[in-house]
């Protein structure tokens, strides 16, 4: 669901937001109201909302500035959207460079409302999957970024094991045997060095790989599962799902389907 919060002055007009759009057929709910500019500033600190629809023209901070001190202080992630009239029309155009998604003519159309708040409901999912890949590549992919970095040869090996092996059958049993270790050693050692248990790591690996390999467009679903190790497709889309938030169907919407 995507989470908005308006901020109006007018007090008919903002209650008609709130209230008179079926938010919900647009995959989206009003978490909070403002009635000016800094009221506002405090809710987006407040409810980290993912749209922001504010007026232009309200007492003690404007929609613009209210926008603007919001992303300088970094109180959320959102996606500003306009509310205007004809007569200001002209100055809403000036605070494109705030990212304002749209700028919606009062009274609103619930139509092109719509429309807006399907293409912010896409850029959104843009967006969570490329904060997931820069996490994962930031992060989860640290390990294996510099696998010779720890301080046990064993550590190094495993790692480099799921590199090299991601796709195949790989376990903890068969990569302790192969180091000739026993298997709670190895996940000791890799608890230790890396926080992460074998599983762990293996499924991270995996799931950044799959994340890859859908945003080429190329593959089906069934076929990234199978080349990322995994040899159940259900239990693939469930592992997919609890790292990324999110089926691997709806990942990359390519139209290829499954």
């Amino acid at each position: 669901m995507i989470k908005v919060l308006i901020v109006e002055d007018e007090n008919l007009i903002r209650k008609g937001l709130v209230y008179a759009i079926n938010w919900m057929a647009m995959d989206s709910v009003v978490v909070g109201e403002g009635k000016d500019g800094r009221e506002g500033l405090e809710k987006i600190a407040q409810l980290k909302p993912d749209v922001v629809m504010t007026d232009i023209k309200m007492p003690k901070m404007s929609g613009i500035d209210m926008i603007a001190r919001a992303q300088e202080q970094q109180l959320a992630d959102f996606i500003p959207i306009i509310l205007t009239s004809y007569s200001e029309f002209e100055y809403a155009r000036k605070s494109i460079r705030l990212g304002v998604a749209e700028y919606l003519l009062k009274p609103v159309d619930e139509d092109e409302l719509a429309a807006t708040m399907k293409r912010i409901g896409e850029a959104l999912e843009k967006r969570r999957q490329e904060q997931y890949l820069r996490h994962a590549e930031e992060n989860s992919m640290a390990v294996f970024l510099q696998p010779g970095k720890f301080e046990s040869p064993y550590v190094t090996r495993a790692v480099q094991e799921i590199m090299e092996h991601y796709g195949g059958k790989l376990t903890l049993e068969s990569v302790a045997e192969k180091l000739d270790i026993s298997v709670t050693y190895l996940n000791k050692k890799l608890k230790e060095e890396t926080s992460s248990t074998f599983l762990d790591l293996l499924n991270r690996y995996r799931v950044t790989k799959a994340g890859e390999l859908l945003q080429t467009g190329r593959y089906k679903v069934y076929e990234v599962s199978d080349m990322t190790g995994f040899s159940d497709y259900k239990h693939f889309c469930a592992v997919f799902k609890k790292y990324t938030g999110t089926a691997p169907t709806g990942f990359v919407k390519t139209g290829k389907g499954e």
